[in-house]
């Protein structure tokens, strides 16, 4: 599965009306943790295929959506499942951490 990229029009309908958990990773082309963290993101993507949606959203070109859910650094990952927020992490993270927070967050929807 890849990674969708998703924008301020489609946020409702893709992530907060999903059925199942949606992992969100807020960046910007610019910053450079968000690029060293994008391939953890892809791994969720492909390593969790089926259980959790993977989406991207350029805060630069989308910064309603940021503002909504105060995203003041980047990059910052939220899973969201029924509509809320149920794990955050902001800044760059180990792959360890990022695998802890999606099975977390996959622990309490079961």
């Amino acid at each position: 599965m890849a990674v969708e990229h998703i924008s301020d029009s489609d946020f409702e309908a893709r992530v907060l009306r999903s059925e199942v958990p949606v992992l969100v990773d807020f960046w910007a082309p610019w910053c450079g943790p968000c690029k060293r963290i994008g391939p953890l993101v892809e791994d969720v993507a492909s390593g969790y295929e089926g259980k959790i949606l993977v989406m991207k959203i350029n805060v630069d070109e989308n910064q309603a959506t940021a503002a909504k859910f105060g995203v003041r650094s980047i990059p910052t990952v939220f899973i969201f499942r029924g509509g809320e927020i149920v794990e955050r992490s902001v800044g760059l993270v180990s792959r360890e951490d990022m695998v802890a927070l999606v099975d977390r967050a996959l622990g309490a929807a079961a």
